[in-house]
């Protein structure tokens, strides 16, 4: 999600070694936002190539979205996003008839993409942080964005127009989907005085591999399942942790969705449809730590780790949690002024 570490695995670059027979399938996804393994599964079953290309950014997946020349056959996005685009024509209508698995999904669930793909995975925002540097545990929004002294230049946040604002909102007491100028000038000036101890507004696992931000990095804004892959990154077990603050948070869902424009829409039909099954989903949830939406995946995945709390959210949580909404053009514009304004103080220092 963010300086926009775009195609970090471009579309030249595969991602599995069988041979193609069949013209290959763009995706476009996050960085460790799949199994790789699936991929294998795939190519090995079908002969059809997947090649990715993975965004940073909610901002930098919809620029690469809407470019007619980009390309993408498959995209993996927020909810909000799959609603948008697909009425923009971009994204192509879901088909039940043609993806069989669309059956293990629950309609609540199919609902929140807009009728433009089908449910990925879910989870919500918080607060990550590395262990054996910040003491006490975090709590609170408050502990991010008026931070401890000892954290300056030590969190990383994000420069997502939606999400970024996500902890000061709530913190405030407001709608994460908060379109009034007033609510938007009072998260500016928790996030300007926040900005002295902001590290990079670049998503953590793209900052993470940073030689010269990662090993600073202390605190930041991110989703439930990103410690999973900080830790691994790290290659320490255990460092990072995640918490959803006491005054609520942004339950999200992601979707996965046919381009409109694919050339290739029967194969990347079978791409949704392969890693959308039961079997595939509960692979790439066990494999991600993230909770997949897949009512018939759920009864392949243990018991124990349904009940994680750091992996299913607890029902307390979910009840203060809000999901996203479409924000208004004005909205959008003033929150990407003051991500550019906050960004420019950034390089000021």
């Amino acid at each position: 999600m963010r300086s926009a570490f775009l195609a970090a695995v471009s579309l030249g670059a595969l991602t599995v070694s069988a041979p193609a027979l069949a013209n290959p399938v763009n995706l476009l996804i996050w960085e460790a936002y799949l199994d790789p393994q699936i991929l294998v599964d795939f190519t090995t079953e079908t002969g059809i190539e997947v090649r990715q290309t993975y965004y940073d950014s909610g901002d930098a997946r919809d620029k690469i979205l809407s470019d007619p020349s980009s390309n993408v056959d498959v995209v993996v996005s927020s909810e909000n996003g799959a609603r948008l685009y697909g009425k923009r024509g971009i994204l192509a209508p879901l088909d039940t008839q043609e993806l069989a698995s669309a059956a293990d999904y629950p309609e609540e669930w199919i609902s929140r993409c807009g009728g433009y793909g089908l449910p990925y995975l879910w989870g919500t925002m918080g607060i990550l942080y590395r262990s054996d540097m910040v003491s006490p545990s975090p709590g609170s929004w408050a502990d991010l964005m008026r931070p401890a002294e000892g954290l300056r230049g030590h969190i990383a946040m994000y420069d997502d127009h939606a999400e970024a604002f996500v902890a000061p909102l709530v913190m405030l007491g407001k709608s994460v989907n908060a379109n009034d100028d007033e609510s938007l000038r009072e998260a500016y000036a928790l996030m300007k005085a926040q900005s002295p101890y902001v590290l990079t507004y670049n998503y953590v696992i793209t900052s993470i591999q940073s030689p010269t931000h990662g090993p600073h990095i202390y605190m930041a804004l991110g989703y439930s399942g990103d410690q999973h892959v900080l830790n691994e990154k790290a290659g320490t077990p255990g460092i990072w942790r995640y918490v959803v603050p006491t005054e609520g948070t942004l339950s999200w869902l992601d979707c996965i969705s046919v381009n409109e424009r694919s050339k290739n829409k029967p194969d990347a039909q079978r791409l949704v449809d392969f890693i959308s099954s039961a079997k595939n989903a509960a692979k790439n949830a066990l494999h991600l730590s993230m909770p997949t939406p897949n009512k018939a995946a759920l009864a392949l995945i243990p018991e124990h780790i349904r009940s994680d709390p750091e992996i299913y959210a607890a029902p307390e949580i979910l009840a203060r949690s809000q999901f996203q909404q479409e924000l208004t053009v004005h909205s959008v514009q003033a929150r990407r002024r003051i991500l550019s304004s906050l960004a420019q103080f950034s390089d000021a220092r």
